[in-house]
């Protein structure tokens, strides 16, 4: 408990300067299994709240590690935002006490990150590109508080079987990654008398740490209401959109979207194991694709969002691919 403490008052240590907050995004975030058809197996559930704000100061000391990317540029439209975010995973079948040799191990991942968004302008009302860096900071093991949560989850919310297995989760380690991606909002786009706008985003990303490491592609084809309407946050390593939405002026407003990814996998520690202690590990898949297709309905200064995502299998003894929905309520303020 005393890492958590300590974790969490170094997090929220960076300066907040809410008295500059122009337009605020608050997102939460829930992905579960139930949602989609694999009941309480795998990447299990995720849950992620997010304050996106397009006018705060960058914090400080985050301002210098973002200059030492190549890539990134800091400029007039540069944005921040904040995540407090916890994710489970467990074996097949989590009735069993002892941890099954080929299956993948109990792990909690509990983190909090800050982030910040950049848009590159290539000609007059148009995104040329936008730049997305994220460093993390989390725990994995029994501080990440991993059986009490589900336990508690399936005790009270839901009529799932209880956890049995806990006894077996990773040890204790401090997670740290970082976290860049660049997306092409209008690579491909087209509008109909301002009703509907169509528009094709690929997009690139590499993470690194020893919680994860990866670099992927994909593409996410989106059809929509309003032309200024990003995709909703989700729980990486899918990647996630910021939540952003323009004003509303119809009764309401709408968007369709669908996408493919995939990544090409270094590490991930919730397959390999403990980095700096004998755990137990599986042998992982190196190539990871993931589809998506969901929706958003806008009311006034509130955004609600479905996302299915299919998996594919992400170890070698892996029986099935991973279903699992995520539900995005986004308040704008």
């Amino acid at each position: 408990m005393k890492r958590i403490i300590i974790f969490l008052l170094c997090f929220l240590s960076l300066p907040i300067n809410l008295a500059t907050a122009d337009d605020d995004y608050i997102s939460i975030s829930h992905e579960n299994d139930n949602f989609g058809g694999n009941s309480d197996r795998y990447y299990t559930s995720g849950s992620r709240l997010t304050w996106f704000n397009e006018s705060i100061e960058v914090p400080p000391g985050i301002d210098k590690l973002a200059d030492k990317i190549p890539t990134f540029d800091l400029n007039d439209t540069t944005s921040v935002f904040y995540t407090l975010g916890h994710n489970l995973y467990t074996p097949a079948d989590i009735t069993l006490e002892d941890q099954p040799l080929d299956d993948r191990p109990w792990a909690a991942f509990l983190y909090g990150s800050v982030g910040l968004t950049t848009a590159t302008e290539y000609q007059s009302e148009k995104i040329g590109h936008v730049d997305e860096l994220e460093f993390t900071l989390g725990v994995v093991g029994p501080e990440a508080m991993g059986k009490p949560v589900q336990r508690f989850v399936h005790k009270y919310l839901s009529d799932s079987p209880s956890p049995r297995g806990w006894k077996n989760q990773l040890d204790f380690e401090p997670g740290v990654v970082v976290s860049w991606r660049r997306r092409m909002p209008y690579a491909w786009h087209y509008s109909y008398d301002d009703l509907v706008h169509a528009r094709i985003e690929p997009n690139f990303a590499i993470s690194l740490g020893n919680v994860y490491t990866y670099a992927g592609t994909g593409a996410t084809f989106i059809l929509s209401s309003q032309k200024y309407q990003d995709t909703p946050p989700r729980v990486r390593p899918a990647l996630p959109g910021t939540g952003v939405f323009a004003d509303n002026t119809n009764l309401f407003d709408w968007q369709i979207f669908a996408g493919l990814d995939g990544r090409l996998i270094g590490r991930n520690i919730f397959l390999d194991g403990n980095t700096f202690s004998d755990s137990h590990s599986v042998d992982k898949k190196y190539l990871v694709g993931d589809a998506n297709a969901g929706f958003s309905l806008v009311f006034g200064n509130t955004r609600l969002s479905y996302t299915l995502n299919a998996r594919t299998k992400e170890f070698q003894s892996q029986s099935e691919n991973s279903i699992f929905g995520s539900l995005t309520l986004t308040q704008k303020f």
